[in-house]
């Protein structure tokens, strides 16, 4: 085992740092915390470890001081935690000349197949001057799970799909100019690839692929999520009851979920199933990071808890996949993506509901203190729209005093007529903000 550990330190030490999509994944700098890259399957989180060891290699690190180390590997089957100090053991052997001098990164990928690493990981962080990136399978590193393990020495840095600047990136289509200073047809083309991205999503994988094997691809990410994540991890009873769940919230984005009524509907089918059962998966599955839940605005704790919450996708993508009204709904996936994109930049999100009835899609609080109330309208062509929508976040920022109202649509140059304290904005222009 030693022999191999040593062969696998020296192979990644000689490995050139793999191409890849520049990614804008908030990553903590707190000293002393080892850092969690989470998220969904193939969102990317191997690639991510990567492209911070390119950074520090381009800040000046040596590369013999960036060690890559991959556990899943079957030569490592019965490999304990007692036996990971073998890693640290061999790699300073290969370069006594780093130990206690200077600071070398650590990026251990898939170390969850090792029972107790979050001993080793701690006792790392301790003993050696080390900075230290983890990641692996969302099935056994869950943000709780990690920050409940290292007893507060790990920070999250979550991997999401590509954002709408990421995939133009990717498809090397990024604005090298800001977008004032874009020509009418670069703007036209803009707005294009939005709706190109609203329709396919963010998976790195799914990028460029026809409809049809793209369809086939997202399920199969979610069908591997449902096994490994879920039914194998929790050991589920009622699989048919969590597969109809599934498909009901990935192909109805932005919906109210209410436990007690899918309850009902399940009974009318004949499916047996405890109402507490339903509740474990709705939190295995947004564990999984194959859900998104938004609960409603509110102070008291109770109001949180017994109001439906709003369930959106991982990715936008997965809708199509599963909505059975075979229909085209932008609306849905905009407002899919715009959540995830409100989660890229740290804010908390609630969705509210006011005491006269009306619905704002998103009350935003950003870690600075700033609040927006957000609506999210792909078509405000109509009249009646606009009245509607507007009429909402008045009603909305009655309650939430001082909480800037936004209303976000594909099409904002018919964003006419509305009140001077809405501030309409494209989504191009929204989601490409600096």
């Amino acid at each position: 085992m030693r022999e191999l550990i040593r062969q696998k330190i020296v192979d990644s030490l000689a490995l050139p740092v793999p191409a890849f999509t520049r990614r804008d994944v908030w990553l903590p700098a707190v000293k002393n915390k080892a850092v969690a890259v989470i998220g969904m399957r193939r969102t990317g989180k191997t690639t991510f470890l990567w492209q911070v060891l390119a950074d520090r290699l381009s800040q000046g690190t040596a590369r013999e001081a960036l060690l890559y180390f991959n556990f899943e590997d079957e030569r490592l089957a019965g490999l304990g935690a007692s036996d990971l100090h073998l890693v640290v053991e061999e790699y300073y052997r290969l370069h006594p000349e780093l130990r206690d001098r200077s600071r070398s990164v650590f990026f251990f990928d898939e170390i969850q197949v090792v029972q107790g690493w979050e001993t080793f990981a701690r006792r790392l962080l301790d003993t050696e001057h080390v900075e230290l990136l983890i990641s692996g399978s969302s099935a056994r590193l869950l943000s709780r799970e990690v920050a409940t393990s290292m007893r507060g020495r790990a920070m999250e840095a979550l991997v999401h799909p590509f954002s709408f600047r990421e995939y133009l990136r990717h498809c090397g289509r990024e604005p090298d100019l800001k977008l004032r200073q874009l020509a009418k047809s670069q703007r036209s083309a803009l707005n294009k690839h939005l709706r190109e991205f609203l329709t396919g999503g963010g998976f790195p994988e799914a990028q460029g692929v026809p409809p049809r094997d793209r369809f086939e691809l997202l399920r199969g990410y979610v069908d591997t999520a449902l096994i490994r994540d879920v039914i194998e991890r929790h050991s589920v009873s009622h699989p048919v009851a969590l597969r109809w769940m599934v498909r009901h919230l990935l192909g109805n984005a932005g919906s109210h979920f209410s436990v007690s009524k899918f309850l009902s509907d399940l009974k009318s089918q004949g499916v047996p199933v405890a109402k507490d059962t339903l509740h474990a998966y709705l939190s295995h599955l947004e564990d999984a990071f194959l859900i998104r839940a938004v609960y409603i605005a509110t102070d008291s704790e109770r109001r949180r808890m017994v109001n439906p919450r709003k369930i959106y996708p991982i990715d936008a993508g997965l809708i199509p996949v599963f909505d059975r009204s075979g229909k085209s709904n932008l609306g849905h996936s905009l407002e899919t993506c715009v959540l995830l994109e409100l989660e890229r930049r740290g804010a908390e999100i609630s969705y509210v509901r006011t005491a006269d009835g009306y619905e704002v899609d998103f009350l935003a609080r950003y870690p600075d203190s700033k609040r927006e109330l957000i609506q999210v309208c792909a078509d405000l062509d109509s009249a009646t729209t606009r009245e509607r929508e507007t009429r909402a976040l008045a009603a909305a920022a009655r309650e939430h005093r001082g909480a800037k109202q936004v209303l976000i649509t594909l099409e904002p140059e018919l964003s006419r007529d509305l009140p001077k304290t809405v501030s309409a904005v494209g989504a191009v222009d929204w989601f490409l903000a600096e």
